[in-house]
């Protein structure tokens, strides 16, 4: 019944920016965390970062760090990658994940996924 769907992947320049988003439900947020991923081509899937759905507390892989942001709204029930200067080995499919854990980048500890969104930084 959990259910996870990515959006907001697109062709952008290096230095641009976009904001992916993970609509999430089926499942309550307490004691859970959703974390973003991402996997190249002939790469192994590399955790992103993640977020507490029960205090709201952010974690980042460092190649990333001061350039995203993960943030989520609760109304919408919906997380988002804020990506911002971006260069081309961010190039990746993202996938958002779920599951009842302490915040992780072990793509093992999740056991919820969604389809991905494509992201390529090209100029």
């Amino acid at each position: 019944q959990v259910q996870l769907v990515e959006s907001g992947g697109g062709l952008v320049q290096p230095g641009g920016s976009l904001r992916l988003s993970c609509a999430t439900s089926g499942f309550t947020w307490d004691y859970y965390t959703i974390a973003w991923f991402r996997q190249a081509p002939g790469k192994e899937r590399e955790g992103v970062s993640c977020i507490s759905g029960s205090d709201g507390g952010t974690f980042y892989v460092d190649s990333v760090k001061g350039r995203f942001t993960i943030s989520r709204d609760n109304a919408k029930k919906t997380v988002y990658l804020q990506m911002n200067s971006l260069k081309p080995e961010d190039t990746a499919r993202y996938y958002c994940a779920t599951d009842r854990t302490v915040p992780s980048f072990y793509s093992s500890s999740f056991t919820y996924w969604g389809q991905g969104t494509q992201v390529t930084v090209s100029s």
